[in-house]
């Protein structure tokens, strides 16, 4: 379905208000999986606003129904108001009624959206239904637009292949080294990186470390307080080798499980295991075989790379990434949308593997 109108036509106002709504949004992550992260803003014909909403969890309020009730329990009637959402209303029964049906009937004038539901349930359904009811409603274009769909990246990935977002996530030196011989590694960045990692782990539904990182570092691969922590990660490890007693991971009561996906194939076998139970991102934390065996599958969609500003030197110190070479540069793998950013002293480099294997 086109948009109707596009991001130029916004003013101002629909623009901070449309922002202000992707700031709630995102405090769902961690908590909303397997559903999308969703905020919600509600204005009045005066310009104030009446009430806010973010989906919490899976299974309550999604964040539109969250923003109406927020403007009733302070007193204040939706009634002519303008509701600002990231994503387009869901408009079918699921585990709550469709906030279609809560938008009429509560006597929103207006709906601004941020990016329609790639749900193929969803997709323009929403939009044609609010309409029809004689809702005026504007669907953003461009930058906005492109915001409002990286937020929930890894959920329109599963909707449209049935497998997870696969992220790589590795941490180095800026001579590209991941260890000493002897395997040491912590900790080559700092507590900012490290802070971002749990994050990353708070919205994925599986982590997968190599066997041999697991042998060294000895990771629990779970998310700590402060952050949210409503339900753990799985935990996987990609090993074939016999492992130690007393691994963190291996502990309580859903103790890691041990895969060895090697072909494309049996990489996509696992990922669409993983797809049917839900999980609809997987974070790789690596080591260097590990990282290699997935790039050259096929199966990465993005990698984030933290570089520390400090040289490990050694060739034999371990490099970023293991298994074999390419056979020429022209065989190199493409990465796009490089981005940089500082995270405390060191740097996250972000971007999405070309080479990675669609259904379209």
């Amino acid at each position: 379905m086109k948009n109707s109108a596009s991001e130029n036509l916004l003013t101002a106002s629909d623009r901070r208000f449309l922002r202000l709504a992707l700031t709630l949004a995102q405090n769902g992550r961690g908590t909303c999986q397997p559903n999308p992260m969703v905020g919600t803003v509600l204005v009045g014909p005066d310009g104030k606003i009446l009430g806010r909403g973010y989906h919490v969890q899976a299974g309550q309020g999604h964040a539109e129904v969250n923003a109406l009730a927020d403007a009733v329990a302070k007193g204040l009637s939706p009634k002519g108001a303008t509701l600002y959402v990231t994503l387009e209303p869901c408009s079918t029964q699921g585990r709550t009624p469709p906030c279609t049906d809560a938008i009429i009937k509560a006597g929103i004038s207006r709906v601004v959206i941020g990016c329609l539901d790639d749900n193929p349930r969803h997709a323009g359904r929403g939009v044609t239904i609010l309409r029809q009811a004689g809702l005026q409603v504007q669907v953003a274009e461009g930058l906005l637009a492109d915001d409002c769909r990286r937020l929930n990246e890894a959920f329109f990935w599963w909707i449209r292949h049935r497998r997870p977002f696969v992220c790589l996530k590795m941490a180095m030196t800026l001579d590209g080294k991941i260890a000493l011989p002897n395997g040491d590694s912590k900790w080559i960045t700092g507590p900012n990186a490290l802070r971002h990692v749990q994050e990353l782990r708070q919205q994925a539904g599986a982590i997968m470390v190599g066997g041999r990182t697991a042998i060294i570092d000895n990771p629990a691969l779970t998310v700590r307080p402060p952050l949210t922590v409503l339900r753990q990660p799985r935990r996987f490890l990609w090993t074939s080798r016999k492992l130690p007693a007393g691994l963190q991971m291996m502990q309580g009561d859903n103790p890691a499980q041990c895969v060895n996906p090697r072909t494309q194939a049996e990489w996509l076998a696992f990922l669409r295991r993983l797809g049917r139970e839900d999980c609809n991102f997987l974070l790789l934390e690596g080591g260097g075989e590990l990282a290699a065996a997935a790039l050259q599958a096929g199966i990465v969609n993005k990698v984030e790379f933290f570089v520390a500003p400090k040289l490990m030197l050694g060739r034999d110190s371990v490099p970023v990434t293991g298994g074999v070479a390419v056979p020429s540069l022209a065989e190199a793998l493409p990465i796009s949308n490089l981005k940089a950013r500082r995270i405390g002293s060191d740097y996250l480099l972000t971007g999405y593997c070309d080479n990675v294997y669609r259904l379209d």
